[in-house]
């Protein structure tokens, strides 16, 4: 096993093409790292370099304590899971599995011992002699993982193994993912567009946006403290609400915002760098906002636009006059009575609301 350590990588196509400008990361040997980020933002080049597999334009990475700029893929102790599963048709499950041991020259004995081992570790001991024709999805990405296991690298690298996945066998395997790591305790990076994934599988997160890292940490420090607006936006689902509005006041352990129609909303946030008249966006989660008591006179007057019964909870997405955005609220199961058109109160507990300034940056939010 061992750690990686990025400092400042850089990859250029062209002179004028920087699709990775300049990361500096430390992952810690035995850790869960998820890259996540929309399409495009440089995450799978970044894990292929690592691999080995594009070449790093500027700035060193260290596998352990070796510069592994220059050393081959196959030399650097690190095993890969594509998003397609890439087995060899007319082979066995074990054969898929042992083919890499083979080339290598492994001896037979040992590559029986490891195959089988892996095999019991992803439960499918019974499924070694079927060709992949035969296994559902979920089961030949169960392949391709256990032809990394067997490899004993020192990394593992995932890149977004379950988007071919339907919803129900993507849970399933997230729940086997986190598993292996609890057992193997092997470094291992995994890359995903999908914010779910990020958070329930990550000890922690990185957050790329056009080659940036935009944040570093873990699940829930990224989504109760994110550092700017595009992290507050990104992670979230439903995502969080945003408004863009204007300081009006600074009070010890608060700062006071006027969002359109004179309404007024408060952030328990440390604004000292703001001044009264700066242009500001205000966030809250769904989750967060408050629906008033009938005939609570207090909080912001609304309108519901539309209701989502999921089950568990209740979507509701509503209209506050003077605001073009829809908002979402997140409300119990329980909340089924409300219906299209409905007159209701909301409010947006201070404690709960964030703080972003013109450029984006969060402001440091404080506990009450």
């Amino acid at each position: 096993m061992a750690g990686l350590t990025l400092k400042n990588i850089k990859k250029n196509y062209t002179k004028d093409v920087c699709v990775i400008k300049g990361v500096d990361l430390e992952i810690k040997d035995g850790e869960f790292v998820v890259f996540v980020g929309p399409s495009g933002c440089g995450k799978s080049t970044m894990m292929r370099m690592i691999a080995g597999l594009e070449e790093i334009t500027s700035g060193e990475l260290y596998i352990g304590d070796t510069l592994s700029n220059d050393i081959h893929a196959s030399k650097r102790g690190i095993a890969m899971v594509f998003q397609s599963y890439a087995l060899y048709p007319h082979m066995s499950v074990y054969d898929n599995m042992a083919f890499a041991l083979k080339l290598a020259g492994t001896p037979k004995a040992e590559i029986d011992q490891r195959v089988k081992k892996a095999a019991e570790i992803l439960q499918m001991t019974h499924l070694l002699e079927r060709k992949p024709k035969a296994l559902s999805g979920g089961q030949r990405q169960r392949v391709a993982i256990g032809r990394a296991i067997v490899r004993n690298p020192k990394v593992f690298l995932f890149d977004e193994p379950l988007s071919n996945l339907d919803a129900a066998l993507r849970l399933n395997m997230r729940v086997e993912l986190s598993k292996l790591h609890q057992e193997l305790k092997t470094t291992m990076l995994y890359v995903t567009h999908d914010q779910v994934e990020a958070m329930t599988l990550a000890d922690r997160i990185v957050v790329f946006n056009a080659g940036i890292v935009q944040q570093v940490g873990s699940p829930l420090e990224m989504y109760e403290n994110p550092s700017n607006l595009f992290v507050a936006s990104f992670l979230g689902s439903p995502k969080m609400n945003l408004f863009e509005s204007q300081l009006v006041g600074l009070e010890q352990g608060s700062a006071v915002v006027r969002l359109p129609k004179g309404i007024t909303v408060r952030a328990s946030v440390d604004a000292g760098r703001a001044k009264v008249g700066d242009k500001v966006t205000i966030g809250i989660r769904p989750e967060h906002i408050e629906l008033c008591a009938e005939g609570d006179a207090e909080g912001i007057p609304a309108r519901v636009d539309l209701t989502e019964h999921l089950g568990d909870i209740v979507l509701a997405y509503i209209e506050i006059p003077g605001i073009n955005e829809i908002i979402c609220m997140k409300l119990p199961a329980n909340m089924t009575g409300l219906k299209y058109g409905d007159a209701i109160r909301v409010k947006f507990p201070e404690s709960q609301c964030m703080l972003f300034d013109a450029e984006g940056l969060a402001f440091k939010r404080l506990k009450k």
